[in-house]
């Protein structure tokens, strides 16, 4: 079922376009405040938008111009959100009958339904359980069945996993990867590892508006945005062309590679792995590489290595490194990196 979407919402600074095919997963990735979940409350009938219209296949879901204004029950869309939100005087099996049952289902069917998802969601042994009887990660398994036992058209997750233990997080991936095939879904999210493998497609959103979007791993392998480099751990550095390099505002020159033809003067992105960018106390002569006069302002131990940033840039090391170079916030270092390391592309 594809989703049409066009929507303003004044009041919280909202103003996006968004197309979804048909059983495809769109992941809505962003900052805090940029406008994710405004935009699925906006699906699901929970926030009037000020302008705009939502079509769901061949159904008009809102049409703020025509008047026309679906209420949420009537929509066919299925909110899950951070909290399982369960009854608490139903036991799992009844809770996840809840929607047939509305449906106008038997009682017998209705279970016979909920019976099904919960053996989906690898949950059948939890069906008599109240829901204070249910850990975290249970309670967000038995929200799923009964999100899907309703057979919403249109699947909205706002930040399923953010409430989780992390321990149990990789499974409940698991689960969610295998109930959305086939399935067309929203999913806010900020961990790009459910962008990576949950969604066909990433939306970037930062201030209320969508500033990139496109397949999932080309989205992550050249990103367009702050948030997007930020998420895919890649440094971006944004300006114009001059000759082989992108010169910031800041007057910043970054050399690097492009494998398409860039016009001068031209908006364009320089993007680069922090693992290609070397640490140095003094300005380092040699092979051609870009060297940048910084100064240290954190550093975030990442397993074997430091993730070392110093302005907009961000350098990964190891942890003999830090104590050689003698690397704390506020130590002045130059950031060196080859321009064979660095993909310059379009904006």
């Amino acid at each position: 079922m594809s989703l049409h979407l066009e929507a303003t919402v004044a009041d919280r600074g909202v103003d996006v376009s968004l197309d979804i095919g048909a059983h495809k997963v769109v992941a809505i990735l962003g900052p805090n405040g940029a406008g994710k979940s405004t935009v699925l409350a906006a699906i699901a009938g929970v926030v009037r938008p000020d302008t705009g219209r939502a079509i769901l296949g061949d159904d008009v879901l809102f049409d703020v111009a025509a008047g026309t204004w679906q209420p949420a029950y009537a929509r066919g869309t299925a909110l899950l959100a951070q909290d399982p939100l369960l009854f608490p005087h139903l036991d799992a099996l009844d809770n996840v009958a809840f929607g047939p049952r509305s449906a106008g289902r038997t009682r017998a069917q209705s279970r016979a339904t909920a019976m099904t998802w919960l053996a989906e969601v690898d949950a059948a042994e939890l069906a008599g359980r109240r829901p204070s009887e249910l850990s975290g990660g249970q309670a967000q398994r038995i929200a799923v069945a009964r999100a899907l036992a309703a057979e919403p058209r249109l699947l909205l997750l706002d930040e399923p996993m953010a409430a989780l233990d992390i321990t149990v997080v990789p499974a409940m991936r698991q689960v969610l990867r295998r109930v959305l095939a086939d399935r067309t879904a929203v999913i806010v999210t900020h961990d790009v590892l459910d962008a990576l493998l949950l969604a066909d497609r990433v939306v970037v959103m930062e201030a209320g508006r969508i500033v990139e979007s496109g397949p999932t791993r080309d989205v992550l392998a050249r990103p367009r945005s702050a948030f997007g480099a930020n998420i895919a751990g890649l440094n971006l550095v944004r300006g114009r062309v001059e000759g082989g390099a992108v010169r910031t505002p800041e007057g910043l020159v970054v050399s690097g590679l492009s494998d398409e033809e860039l016009a001068p003067d031209a908006t364009a992105l320089a993007v680069f792995s922090p693992s290609a960018v070397s640490i140095f106390l003094q300005r380092p002569a040699g092979s051609p590489r870009n060297v940048i006069a910084a100064t240290v302002t954190e550093l975030e131990p990442r397993g074997a290595q430091v993730r070392v940033r110093a302005g907009a840039i961000s350098a990964d090391v190891t942890a003999p490194v830090v104590a050689e170079l003698d690397l704390a916030p506020g130590a002045g270092v130059f950031l060196a990196v080859k321009a064979s390391e660095v993909a310059i592309y379009g904006a």
